[in-house]
């Protein structure tokens, strides 16, 4: 790869991807052709001046789609097809049996935000944010404030950094030998973030319109579409697990995982119809941001600062609007980070702008009104605050504690004995 063109010691590469980020800020209204615009002048730019990071010219460029197909493909299965899996659960009327279960009052929206993190510590973020926003449209009588989508989307990025399960991004530390444990102190700053955001968006929920309280008279669940809601998140998962631990070598080559969730989409077709409705419009949405991760993928962008809490704190906020999956991965090879603090910031950060992560643009595929990076961050404040509050009580709690021997114990393990589960659709932007 040539050496990028620095304009005041700035690659052009980066001066471009902050033109697209900076265009679908101001002009939310199209964003789709902003994407796309900025990716079509990034990848005109390599191919004529710079390359690819494994070839110049057409050949690098498609050597690059060759490395990146995977995860784009699943980001695409899975987020059209987790959009048809939250009609199934809207339309299982389970959502409207939720004023039976929640509190009457401003607590009702926050026991429905701590569901989305215990959901999303086991499943994906993507399908737990459409769960969340699905059971939001019903409890609140279809007026759902943005403050409190923020917290959603907050929820269902906090429930996963703590979990190897839950996150992309911890998922890789683990296979990369990071101890679980080591991950699992994330849940210390995520579980004081999501009380510090969660609150605040409660409150404001329920000034703009209170949960219902009563669940309808003679209301019957539909227990076919409830089995299909099952069907489809447990096909990802075992998927998953037969991925990684009986054919590691698929990881990255092939989408097994969103294809498992089309498999069960198709197969229980005949048992309920999907709401193909729903598909132009997701459809949209997830260009977008296939569109956002291509352009951050192409980013010259090949070492880290030292890694450090002030590094590990800033890497949150460039991850609200950078891919967290070459960051860690870089992190990793780096090494000496604490991986707790590392998981909470690449996992949480995402939340603070609605183009943050998978589960953001998903959700705003259901509330367009979301689409706003000023309206996100006017009412969604909350979740910016939480996320620094949350980390500096984790590093008064626990302090940093660098784990050096990292790369150490990596060279000693078989790759085979840390084979585990992936949820490629945490991935942001």
């Amino acid at each position: 790869m040539i050496e990028p063109i620095l304009v005041l010691g700035i690659p052009l590469d980066f001066i471009l991807f902050a033109l697209t980020l900076l265009g679908v800020a101001l002009f939310h209204h199209h964003t789709l052709a902003i994407a796309l615009a900025g990716l079509a002048a990034i990848a005109a730019y390599k191919l004529a001046f710079t390359g690819f990071k494994f070839g110049i010219g057409l050949a690098g460029l498609g050597l690059h789609m060759q490395h990146e197909w995977a995860i784009l493909a699943n980001l695409f299965l899975l987020l059209m097809g987790f959009a048809l899996l939250s009609r199934h659960f809207e339309k299982s009327q389970i959502p409207e049996e939720m004023p039976a279960l929640l509190p009457d009052d401003w607590k009702g929206g926050f026991a429905l935000l701590v569901v989305v993190f215990v959901l999303s510590s086991f499943l994906d973020n993507i399908a737990a944010a459409l769960i969340g926003g699905t059971m939001a449209r019903h409890v609140f009588r279809g007026k759902v404030h943005i403050g409190y989508l923020a917290a959603i989307v907050g929820a269902s990025n906090a429930g996963g950094s703590g979990s190897v399960v839950g996150d992309t991004t911890t998922t890789m530390m683990w296979i990369d030998g990071v101890s679980p444990l080591s991950v699992l102190e994330a849940y210390v700053a995520a579980s004081v973030a999501m009380v510090i955001f969660g609150i605040p968006a409660a409150l404001q929920q329920h000034r703009y319109s209170p949960i219902t309280k009563d669940a309808p008279a003679g209301l019957a669940i539909d227990w076919a579409r409830v089995f299909i809601v099952a069907l489809i998140l447990v096909g990802a998962i075992l998927a998953n697990v037969a991925m990684n631990l009986r054919f590691p070598a698929l990881i990255g080559v092939v989408p097994v995982i969103g294809l498992a969730v089309w498999a069960a989409i198709l197969a229980t077709a005949a048992l309920r119809k999907p709401d193909w409705e729903v598909m132009p419009e997701t459809f949209k949405g997830t260009i977008f941001l296939l569109a956002l991760v291509t352009c951050a993928s192409m980013m010259p962008v090949e070492q880290l600062p030292l890694a450090s809490w002030q590094t590990a704190l800033g890497l949150g906020f460039v991850s609200a609007v950078f891919d967290n999956i070459p960051l860690t991965a870089l992190a990793l090879k780096q090494g000496g980070y604490d991986w707790g603090f590392l998981a909470y910031a690449v996992g949480f950060g995402g939340s603070m702008i609605w183009f943050g992560s998978s589960a953001c643009v998903a959700l705003a595929s259901m509330y367009p009104e979301a689409k706003s990076v000023g309206l996100w961050l006017r009412h969604g404040w909350h979740v910016a605050i939480a996320y620094v509050i949350g980390f500096f009580v984790m590093l008064a709690a626990l302090g940093w504690h660098p784990d050096a021997e990292h790369k150490k114990r990596v060279s000693k393990t078989p790759p085979v004995t840390m084979a585990v589960i992936v949820h490629p659709a945490h991935s942001h932007n």
